[in-house]
């Protein structure tokens, strides 16, 4: 397995239409409409730049994965950064083989972009959540 291109990084906010727009009238950038992802416990909106995207997240529910960070970090952070891969199957494998935990029930489920996306466990790297996407 190695990871390709970045494709993009989170960051989760109390409010999204306040990140949004942010983004859009303060920076000036292209943001997408929000997306409301119930397998994930999020909505998202992606802010997209010439070389990434940034994505903007928020908790859909009480049982959102992302609640904690947001109690803890009431004002939002970086919450994780993705990276692209070639085959989602194979790094799943090789990554279990070395020791890297894969968050959930270890299989891949479709992402915001329609693709088979995971979640590293961040103690395995450095204290950074990482997500996996298939390009």
């Amino acid at each position: 397995m190695k990871i390709g291109r970045l494709n993009h990084v989170a960051i989760a906010v109390p409010d999204l239409a306040r990140g949004a727009a942010m983004y859009r009238d303060v920076l000036g950038a292209k943001v997408s409409a929000p997306q409301e992802l119930p397998e994930h416990g999020v909505t998202v909106v992606f802010v997209e730049l010439p070389n990434t995207k940034i994505e903007l997240l928020a908790k859909l529910g009480d049982a959102s994965p992302i609640a904690g960070f947001l109690e803890k970090n009431a004002g939002g952070g970086i919450h994780h950064i993705c990276y692209e891969v070639a085959d989602i199957t194979e790094a799943t494998a090789q990554l279990a083989a070395q020791g890297a935990r894969v968050l959930g029930d270890g299989k891949p489920k479709i992402g915001a972009h329609g693709k088979p996306v995971l979640f590293l466990h961040p103690k395995d790297f450095n204290g950074t959540l990482i997500e996996l996407e298939q390009a």
